[in-house]
């Protein structure tokens, strides 16, 4: 779990944030990697592994506020912050701020949505990659969105990735992997699928 360093909660509430964003995403996409606004500290506010997004603990159940805030997320280090041109408040974050929920095969590419309707093809600019969990060799997928902000792909979007999967000779070695606008996204080595 990601946590900002900052111990002490903020004053501002998730209502002032929403309506900053509004306002800054007006004309469009939020420019937040151009805006450095003081950091006025942790907002009681995280995301969950599955993507439900909680506020003093309560999940947002309001999907557009959800999406107005996942528009002024950006994350700086390990760190995640809702930001808008006057301020910059940490939250928490327990995997990935997103969730692939699918994704469909288009003119050699592999196209992800994600709950808050974000929408790439995967490829070198989008790139798949795989963690494994060091204990229980369980994978983790994720594809890169958008400004650092990954999404962990959903457990049946993953499956059927597999299932699109090849054999193919990746740094040196065999790997099962799937391909999107002609890039190899290696997933697991070969030699562990024919134990």
């Amino acid at each position: 779990m990601t946590k900002t360093t900052n111990t002490g909660q903020v004053g501002i509430s998730a209502e002032s944030l929403a309506a900053s964003a509004r306002a800054a995403g007006a004309k469009g996409a939020p420019p937040v990697d151009k805006w450095n606004p003081p950091f006025c500290g942790d907002l009681d506010m995280h995301i969950a592994r599955d993507g439900t997004w909680f506020y003093l603990g309560t999940p947002i159940g309001r999907h557009g506020l959800v999406k107005l805030f996942s528009s002024i997320l950006r994350k700086d280090g390990d760190d995640y912050f809702l930001v808008t041109p006057v301020e910059k408040v940490g939250i928490t974050v327990e995997d990935a701020p997103f969730v692939a929920v699918d994704f469909v095969a288009e003119d050699g590419g592999l196209r992800f949505v994600t709950n808050v309707e974000d929408s790439v093809v995967a490829g070198p600019d989008h790139p798949i990659r795989v963690a494994r969990d060091p204990e229980t060799g369980e994978p983790s997928p994720y594809v890169l969105i958008r400004r650092n902000l990954e999404a962990l792909i959903d457990r049946k979007s993953f499956y059927r990735l597999v299932d699109l999967g090849e054999h193919r000779d990746h740094d040196g070695d065999r790997w099962f992997g799937v391909v999107s606008q002609d890039t190899f996204f290696p997933i697991i080595p070969s030699a562990e699928l024919e134990v």
